[in-house]
């Protein structure tokens, strides 16, 4: 009985009419490796015979027309026993999960100590760092959020973002810096609520001083 093939999913086949090379890959992390290229003896007789076809514009070229594409075709036993060199190389890389069967990397997913891969079994001690990890960055956003960062901004003050006159920006002044003409900013009375503005030195409804008039 033939040997069968391992590998059959999680590997591309990066053959060509030159050779034959293959990558496998791991079902978990993608990362994995690539088998060093064979030479095809097929393939080289028939980029022989086609250079001298084309020289030639004769049967030869079409010959080597036909090598190249029955190899592509079938692949045949060459292909196959390419194929098998190149995962008896990388199968000491892998190991397949008793548990969901994947093809995993020796070096990153598999569990050495449960003899699973590290989805079925993940490692305690970088489960431990990555859960710490997104523990601090949860308790340091409370904190952040606590934090009062507008203690000292006036968020009642109507800003006035462009001169009612020209039109230009006025980057929070008090006066148009391209016209010069005097931003009036409307806002309300921390005490009472009444309108306010820079203006007025005491509200006209309660009394209180305003604290964005200046002498």
């Amino acid at each position: 009985m033939a040997e069968l093939i391992k590998f059959t999913k999680n590997y591309d086949d990066l053959s060509t009419d030159k050779g034959y090379q293959f990558k496998f890959y791991c079902d978990i992390c993608g990362n994995g490796y690539l088998s060093p290229f064979e030479t095809s003896k097929m393939g080289m007789v028939g980029s022989i015979l086609k250079g001298i076809g084309g020289l030639t514009g004769g049967a030869l070229g079409r010959i080597g027309d036909a090598t190249y594409d029955v190899q592509r075709a079938v692949g045949g036993k060459a292909h196959d026993t390419a194929l098998k060199r190149a995962v008896k190389a990388v199968k000491p890389h892998f190991m397949q999960c008793s548990r969901c069967g994947k093809w995993v990397c020796k070096e990153v997913c598999w569990n050495e100590k449960r003899g699973l891969c590290v989805e079925c079994a993940p490692k305690l001690e970088q489960e431990m760092a990555a859960a710490q990890s997104e523990a601090t960055l949860g308790q340091m956003k409370k904190k952040v959020f606590k934090t009062d960062y507008t203690k000292d901004l006036n968020v009642v003050t109507e800003v006035v973002a462009k001169c009612p006159k020209c039109g230009a920006e006025t980057k929070g002044g008090k006066f148009c810096p391209v016209c010069g003409a005097k931003l009036i900013r409307e806002y309300k009375c921390l005490k009472c609520g009444a309108k306010l503005t820079d203006e007025m030195k005491f509200c006209s409804e309660c009394g209180t001083k305003n604290p964005n008039f200046k002498e």
